[in-house]
């Protein structure tokens, strides 16, 4: 089984996760890195897939100012999404080989470490025909939108922990309304602590991919000032 490096983040913004994700896409496709896995919170931003179009986002850019939400517009697959405190992003930087090579097989299994991670809580997750993610009942409750270059992964899954629903209120995620998105805290009886939720996506996800997990902290702590810059990165994406 191959090693996965877990790259724990707590909360951190957008842009510098993303540039994280290019860096390490690079030095996959290298050879320099190997699997990595990382698990973070953002604070409130809306972002914008290849498949978006400006009619998703129902607030003005005026109107995100004010409520300190930022916004980007990413080269993953999908429309648009929100990433907030109380939401768990996973960003898989996975090297796809051999049967491993298959896009759609690749979102089933990143739906199925989802509803392994619910299993355990006692919530029956599903999966719904001609869409990506996971649903509890008719809601939403965990996005997928991911980019691939050169057969490595980047961008990932977004699990709806207790974060704030009003948020998505200002959006059309994922072309499926406003109100079809949920949360674990909805359906749980218990408060379930970020940390445990970690835990869990780190067991579930190494047994879906066969990755041996190992922690490593502080790593890319400090982003080298080139990797603030926004650019264009892969033209390989998948949906939402």
């Amino acid at each position: 089984m191959r090693k996965l490096t877990l790259l724990d983040l707590g909360r951190k913004d957008y842009g510098e996760v993303w540039a994280i994700q290019k860096k390490l896409v690079q030095e996959v496709i290298s050879g320099t890195s190997g699997d990595t896995l990382i698990l973070v919170e953002h604070p409130a931003v809306i972002t914008l897939g290849r498949r978006g179009e400006e009619e998703d986002i129902l607030i003005s850019s005026q109107g995100l100012s004010r409520k300190s939400i930022q916004f980007f517009q990413v080269d993953r697959g999908g429309r648009a999404t929100f990433h907030g405190p109380g939401q768990l992003v996973a960003y898989p930087i996975l090297r796809l080989l051999g049967k491993e090579r298959d896009i759609h097989q690749y979102l089933r299994n990143l739906e199925e470490v989802i509803i392994k991670l619910l299993a355990g809580l006692g919530i029956k997750g599903q999966r719904r025909e001609g869409h990506s993610g996971v649903w509890v009942n008719d809601h939403k409750v965990a996005s997928i939108g991911i980019g691939v270059k050169k057969w490595v992964t980047y961008h990932g899954l977004a699990l709806n922990v207790d974060v704030d629903l009003d948020y998505f209120s200002l959006i059309d995620p994922c072309g499926l309304g406003q109100a079809k998105v949920t949360s674990l805290a909805k359906f749980l009886s218990f408060q379930v602590k970020m940390d445990e939720v970690k835990r869990s996506m780190v067991k579930s996800f190494s047994e879906v991919f066969k990755r041996i997990p190992i922690f490593q902290s502080h790593f890319y702590s400090l982003l080298e000032p080139s990797l603030n810059k926004r650019s264009a990165f892969s033209k390989s994406s998948e949906t939402c």
